[in-house]
């Protein structure tokens, strides 16, 4: 980051809540780098051999070989973790982020951050962060200050550990492996490496569950290997993922897909024990109103109709959201409604008098996926079978959706639906849906913002569309909104191969 001027020299008490960010952060210098191998106690930093000299001469003999030189392809933060000394020239960074960390400095020669003579100087780093360096904001190009760049720097750090250990990744479609090595990137000895099977990778492997035979993640998890799962995210991109539009949103997590419902997620930990604080559910708040406002959805933009069409209605209605046949989140957390008719036949037992519309799957209506029911069978349980336009102005006509475990289910939350999940998709049990079969496991009431804290803020990871960076949910919203899904001759070809299978199995266009 570069850019805007904080002109006024900030006082003690904001020197010491900068420091203590940057310290609980551990940012600055190369800190994307690998941690050091050892625990350093004193820690050499010399510009050239006479002042390696000098620091060797100034630790004595009974010091002697103990001084580490410092590491400066490795993190500094790591080797800051152990140090009791940093010898250091007055002008070089490691003397500024020892400072920062509370490790005594011993400086030579003079420069920024003070002198040899009168010792470091804390306020000459606050200077330097403060008044010397310019900051702006990489995705609004707005200026910015040195604590907006540390809570950024923060954010990227965090993804960044949490990336170090995989080492390689299966089961990734060919089109997605450009977009997994930018989500998973972390400086490695060697590239993210894609494998043909779990067997063939590293000691911790990210894979895709529906593309991964599960018996290998259990084989692999039993012999203490560490297998992260990766899917799309809840606010995916401008654009149907089997027409092979690229994601700039993923889930990945350790524990278990957070579709399986057989198995706890770090989702479903997080969502039942994480503490929401004020701060995080304003935003969760003001997000939820962006993508109401903006009409986003997992697949882009679709803003429908933000008028109640079920004012004025004597009568119920209520939307049925049709799902993939063999969809893996149906076969993990469907309870049973393994068929795409199976949910209309629950639909009009549960709600006999209602008018009920059903909604097809796009991917089906598209000809890229199985589960079409012809109108003629669907009609038997179904008043109306409703295509094209907007599933946003759907949602707004009816009184519930109904689902088995479409996303479809969270957005009706977000937009005030009531929803009735008669399967046991990520958002039900936590008291916000009907829920046609109880959960084993949650017990936890949430609020809704609570519910998008944990499944849109801290849970999933995006990409900025524009710069290509780590970024919160609140930029891709942003980038989102107003545009329209971009095609290459991927995507040409991939619709051309459904109008192909729509036309060969007579599947209305939408």
């Amino acid at each position: 980051m570069a850019a805007g001027t904080v002109r006024d020299m900030p006082g003690p008490a904001a020197r010491d809540e900068l420091f203590a960010a940057i310290r609980a952060a551990r940012v600055g210098g190369a800190f994307w780098l690998p941690p050091v191998t050892g625990r350093p106690r004193i820690i050499l930093a010399p510009r050239h051999r006479a002042q390696a000299r000098a620091m060797d001469a100034a630790l004595g003999r009974r010091a002697a070989g103990e001084g580490h030189v410092l590491q400066r392809t490795r993190d500094p933060w790591s080797s800051l973790a152990t140090a009791e000394l940093v010898m250091a020239d007055a002008d070089d960074e490691i003397a500024a982020l020892a400072l920062i960390a509370g490790v005594p400095v011993r400086l030579f020669g003079q420069g920024r951050f003070g002198d040899a003579a009168q010792g470091a100087c804390p306020d000459a780093v606050l200077r330097h962060l403060c008044l010397d360096t310019l900051y702006r904001d990489p995705f609004t190009d707005r200026p910015a200050t040195a604590s907006d760049a540390v809570l950024l720097l923060a954010f990227w750090r965090t993804g960044i550990d949490a990336n170090r250990p995989i080492a390689a990744a299966t089961g990734m479609a060919w089109w997605k492996r450009r977009a997994i090595r930018q989500f998973l990137w972390a400086p490695r000895h060697r590239p993210l490496r894609f494998v043909s099977a779990i067997g063939k990778g590293a000691d911790a492997i990210a894979a895709w569950p529906s593309r991964t035979d599960e018996r290998s993640v259990s084989t692999a998890r039993a012999a203490g290997r560490h297998v992260a799962l990766v899917e799309d995210g809840f606010l995916r991109s401008n654009g149907l993922g089997s027409a092979l539009h690229r994601p700039w949103s993923i889930t990945l997590d350790w524990q278990a897909a957070h579709f399986d419902a057989s198995h706890p997620s770090d989702l479903e930990h997080l969502l039942a024990t994480a503490h929401f604080d004020p701060a995080t559910r304003a935003r969760a708040a003001a997000l939820r109103q962006a993508i109401v406002a903006c009409g986003i959805g997992k697949y882009g933009v679709d803003p429908g109709d933000a008028s109640d069409a079920s004012v004025g209605r004597s009568h119920r209605r209520v939307l049925a959201i049709g799902q993939v046949r063999n969809d893996v989140s149906v076969r993990l957390g469907g309870c049973g409604l393994d068929e795409p008719i199976d949910l209309l036949r629950a639909v009009r037992r549960c709600e006999p008098d209602a008018e009920i519309w059903y909604r097809p799957h796009p991917d089906v209506e598209a000809g890229f996926r199985d589960g079409a029911i012809p109108d003629a069978l669907a009609l038997n349980h179904v008043d109306r079978v409703v295509r094209g336009g907007s599933l946003r102005s759907l949602m707004a006509g009816v009184d519930a959706v109904h689902v088995v475990t479409s996303l479809a289910g969270f957005e009706a939350l977000l937009v005030g639906r009531e929803v009735v999940a008669h399967g046991l998709p990520f958002y039900a049990g936590w008291s916000l849906t009907r829920d046609m079969v109880p959960h084993p496991r949650r017990k936890r009431c949430l609020s809704l913002d609570e519910l998008i804290a944990g499944a849109l803020i801290l849970y999933p990871r995006y990409l900025d569309p524009h710069t290509q960076l780590p970024c919160g949910p609140e930029i891709l919203v942003s980038r989102l909104a107003g545009t329209k899904p971009v095609h290459n001759p991927t995507t040409w070809l991939r619709n051309l191969q459904g109008h192909i299978i729509r036309s060969r199995y007579k599947i209305p266009e939408r």
